[in-house]
């Protein structure tokens, strides 16, 4: 699931529209992609207000998140 999460925010821009697409409180979803970058050692995203934007790492990861998902 935190890919699929991790992929939802790259995808909507926003933790809250990532959260409504995917069918989880806002809570859970951050609660995920926070395991997810802490398993991994690094941030994939950059929360900039309501916005977020991916990191070097978030780009790299995010077409074998992709790969991984379909």
């Amino acid at each position: 699931y935190q890919l699929r999460y991790f992929a939802a925010v790259a995808r909507a821009g926003s933790f809250t529209k990532a959260a409504e697409a995917e069918g989880v409180t806002q809570p859970s979803l951050s609660e995920g992609i926070r395991r997810l970058e802490e398993e991994l050692g690094t941030g994939l995203l950059e929360r900039l207000g309501r916005t977020v934007r991916l990191t070097e790492a978030g780009e790299r990861l995010l077409p074998h998140a992709q790969q991984v998902l379909r």
